[in-house]
């Protein structure tokens, strides 16, 4: 790491706020990006001296030759603004979301009048739909819907709902789903409507 007192003195310019950080090798190339919410505090971590870091860490330290931030609103959009810098810049040391992928979101359809709630990367603002998220673990959304069906029946099939399906299915079954295949279910206007 280059110059460790003149970061030290530049890490008391940087707010304590949410953010995203980019770190730079000698050859001015963004090698790291990260979010943090707290920007110095996070920031600090990588310039001071540090016993138990793993090997990886540690060679990221030592190819660091500059860093930048950019302050954001909320750790929700600094968490939006990493995912696209690390799509931008590819950097060497962020093994996470380099490919196509993104935070996932929450998605309740709200086109039908049995809205499926669904898990999904890509939200569309203009579609109508209602998006909830974004959330850092895919696991962690699927544990939310796990436990939203034990607590709110709802439909998570992508099958067209004519009320006439003579047998539901096994989400039926268990007490997950309502059944509007079978007309089971009146329709959710609450949904739709907010």
């Amino acid at each position: 790491m280059a110059n460790l007192q003149s970061y030290k003195n530049r890490l008391l310019e940087v707010p304590k706020k949410p953010g995203v950080y980019l770190h730079s090798n000698k050859n001015k190339q963004v090698i790291y990006v990260g979010k943090a919410n707290s920007l110095q505090d996070r920031l600090k971590f990588y310039f001071s001296k540090q016993n138990d870091i793993t090997p990886k860490i540690r060679e990221l330290i030592s190819k660091i030759y500059d860093f930048d931030y950019i302050v954001t609103d909320t750790e929700q959009e600094a968490l939006l603004l990493e995912n696209q810098l690390i799509k931008k810049y590819q950097p060497k040391y962020n093994a996470r979301l380099k490919d196509d992928k993104s935070y996932p979101y929450i998605k309740i359809t709200k086109s039908e009048d049995f809205p499926q709630i669904i898990i999904s990367r890509n939200p569309k603002p203009r579609d109508k739909n209602k998006y909830f998220g974004p959330y850092s673990s895919i696991s962690s959304v699927r544990h939310t819907l796990d436990l939203l069906s034990k607590i709110f029946p709802y439909r998570s099939c992508t099958k067209e709902i004519t009320g006439k399906d003579k047998k539901a299915c096994l989400e039926f079954d268990i007490g997950r789903c309502s059944a509007p295949c079978t007309g089971h279910s009146k329709k959710m206007n609450i949904i739709k409507q907010s």
